[in-house]
């Protein structure tokens, strides 16, 4: 009888629920931005910020951008939200270091300090602001 090959250990089990569980959610949550098109109106609700003041939010056009991603559309998906496909790299940097130090045995901790914090509500508010001015409308969805 060939010897079988020994079964995976739980505790790596266990380790890797979170990371693939988070990954499924947002696998799946693109996967339903992919087939049900934000450009048609009715889907989803439209931003309350653009539509009571007219303002382009830092996520306004996402779900668009997503929609594109999911198709493999890369220039559609940085003309409707450029951060927002900055986020889904750097989301996909963050599973990976996750997985890897899942697999590995290491837990995985996100401290973030103030500054980076201020950083980024910074980048959020300057891409804001720009994107809604008349120099910036490239960046507007």
């Amino acid at each position: 009888m060939p010897a079988q090959p020994p079964a995976p250990s739980r505790s790596l089990v266990r380790r890797l629920l979170p990371p693939v569980g988070a990954l499924a959610g947002v696998v799946a949550a693109f996967a339903y931005v992919g087939a049900v098109d934000p450009n048609e109106p009715g889907h989803y609700p439209v931003c309350p910020l653009l539509r009571f003041t007219g303002i382009y939010c830092p996520g306004c056009g996402g779900l668009r951008s997503a929609h594109a991603f999911a198709h493999g559309d890369l220039p559609a998906a940085l003309g409707f939200n450029a951060l927002a496909v900055v986020g889904y790299g750097i989301f996909a940097v963050v599973m990976a270091v996750w997985l890897i130090r899942a697999v590995r045995g290491v837990p995985m901790r996100l401290a973030i300090s103030p500054v980076w914090w201020w950083g980024i509500g910074a980048v959020l508010a300057l891409f804001t602001l720009v994107r809604n001015l008349p120099f910036g409308s490239a960046l507007a969805p």
